[in-house]
């Protein structure tokens, strides 16, 4: 017989600070409240806020179910710079001068990364080569063949334009890497560009505005926390023990 669900079975909705890995943010949850099992649903780059969804003890059986839904970002694109890692955090390795592009320009532009696409994944990213992820790769300066992965951009859209800056909102399938996408824009408009900062808004069914900070979540006893967490029963039914 297999024991009774807990309020700490369930999904917790975390607002990912800005300088933290998605791994810091489910250790600190683990550690602070004693649990034995958290995980994430989606990884955000430490750069990178938003939503992150955390799964807690027996709901990290919902873990491969929830990381596959579609995502939303919003998120800077600033042009005329390329860095090796396609993001605010890498090195310059380019800088081109930025034609005085209007908001039709940059739409006609991302018209052709709407739909079905190819993508191949940035050298800085966690995919694995041969058993060994790709930053780790990267770090010694080592470049490998990667193989693209089809992705599908539901929606991508300027929300502002100030140039070298381009606010944009991007509706994606998992899997999709927006700084690879903002690279490939850049290359396209012939200037170059990376990804100046990144929100997650949205990831499946759950909205960024219903999720905690981090410090909020933290501030919780053990036994306030419960009012935070979404029970497991929501998603699974009475069959989850």
């Amino acid at each position: 017989m297999q024991p009774q669900l807990t309020p700490f079975d369930g999904v917790l909705l975390v607002d990912k600070p800005a300088g933290m890995t998605s791994h810091d943010v489910v250790d600190r949850v683990r550690r602070h409240f004693g649990f034995k099992k958290v995980g994430h649903c989606g990884t955000l780059d430490p750069a990178a806020t938003g939503l992150l969804i955390l799964v807690i003890e027996r709901a990290t059986k919902l873990q491969d179910r929830l990381m596959s839904d579609d995502k939303t970002y919003e998120g800077t694109m600033l042009l005329g710079v390329s860095t090796d890692s396609q993001d605010a955090d890498g090195e310059v390795i380019a800088e081109k001068p930025v034609p005085p592009l209007t908001e039709e320009d940059i739409d006609q532009a991302f018209a052709k990364f709407r739909g079905d696409l190819q993508q191949v994944p940035p050298m800085v990213s966690a995919v694995k080569h041969k058993g060994t992820p790709l930053y780790k790769l990267a770090r010694k300066g080592k470049t490998v063949e990667r193989e693209p992965r089809f992705i599908h951009i539901y929606d991508l859209r300027v929300l502002g334009l100030e140039l070298p800056r381009v606010r944009l909102r991007v509706a994606c399938t998992k899997g999709t890497y927006v700084r690879t996408l903002c690279s490939d824009i850049g290359d396209l408009l012939g200037c170059g560009a990376h990804l100046y900062e990144l929100r997650r808004t949205r990831s499946g069914d759950f909205d960024v505005k219903d999720a905690h900070s981090l410090d909020s979540i933290l501030s919780q006893t053990r036994e306030q926390l419960t009012g935070f967490i979404i029970p497991i029963l929501k998603f699974v039914g009475s069959n989850a023990t």
